[in-house]
């Protein structure tokens, strides 16, 4: 008999019903823990790339409270998603300074490179389409963030080389038209309710 201790087991993603089970388990340890449903939501998603609706309505029945209520927190704070997203989620500025000079072309060049809407995700699974309200660079719009990478000046003809540059894992830390630090950016927008194309009255104008 062939001892397979030691030997490492291929690679392979958990199932839906295997990731419900762990999910169990994580509610079990925030059971009647205060403020639970952030972090277990947070890290649902973390485990399952975005939160399914079978998952919303464990976690509402796990940590006794109505589903109205989770669904609510998810729909409110930008971090969450009830929708698979892509390896790299590439998000468009459409606050006053990027809309005027350009973002609203920036955005349509987008959703015709990658074939998707705002808010979907392309069938590779490696782009998600979004818009925000201000990346904190206003002086140098339009904007586009890629993952935490600012990209500043954008103009439709420099999308494809732009979106190559992820498609081929190649590092952009020297990309001249970054910003120093895209988190720094996200702080700076204020994310923390979704902005989308028509809401004028969340997040801060560029």
């Amino acid at each position: 008999m062939v001892d397979h201790q030691g030997v490492d087991a291929p690679c392979r993603e958990a199932t839906q019903e295997e990731l419900l089970a762990q999910l169990d388990d994580v509610l079990a340890e925030y059971k009647g823990v205060a403020g639970a449903l952030i972090p277990v939501l947070q890290i649902c998603q973390a485990m399952f790339g975005y939160l399914p609706e079978t998952a919303l309505k464990k976690i509402a029945l796990g940590l006794n409270k109505p589903y109205s209520e989770v669904a609510g927190v998810v729909s409110f704070y930008s971090f969450f998603t009830t929708v698979p997203r892509g390896k790299h989620l590439v998000r468009v500025c459409l606050g006053t300074a990027c809309y005027v000079r350009g973002g609203k072309q920036v955005l349509a060049a987008l959703k015709s490179a990658l074939g998707v809407e705002v808010g979907e995700t392309t069938s590779d699974r490696l782009f998600s389409l979004d818009v925000g309200r201000c990346f904190g660079a206003c002086g140098l719009a339009p904007v586009i963030m890629i993952d935490e990478d600012v990209h500043q000046q954008v103009k439709p003809a420099k999308l494809a080389k732009i979106l190559d540059e992820y498609r081929e894992e190649t590092p952009s830390g020297g990309n001249g038209d970054h910003a120093a630090s895209g988190a720094a950016a996200q702080a700076a927008s204020g994310d923390g309710a979704h902005a989308t194309s028509g809401d004028g009255a969340q997040g801060g104008h560029a």
